[in-house]
């Protein structure tokens, strides 16, 4: 199953986040299963539509997924997913 981390910044609004390995083969298929878990995060992640937030990025073994819209990026039992919140500022 594919492993899903979480950055620290994330861990911030949601401090009980840790790794989890979830059954899907897409990232869609993720942020469905994440709901069961963790509610509101999915809420954060994506926006009304189901399309990935400017501000969260998702990485599939070390490459940023291509699809933000609808997130049907596959994965694969050995891949390592991390979701991100992008951060900016100075």
């Amino acid at each position: 199953m594919p492993k899903v981390k979480f950055t620290s910044a994330l861990k911030r609004f949601y401090p009980q986040l840790t790794e989890l390995e979830i059954e899907a083969s897409t990232v869609s298929e993720i942020i469905e299963v994440l709901k069961d878990s963790y509610p509101k995060l999915p809420d954060y992640i994506v926006d009304e539509h189901g399309a990935l937030r400017k501000h969260v990025n998702i990485f599939i073994s070390n490459k940023m997924i291509k699809d933000r819209e609808h997130l049907t990026d596959e994965v694969a039992g050995n891949d390592e997913v991390f979701i991100m919140q992008a951060l900016s500022g100075g």
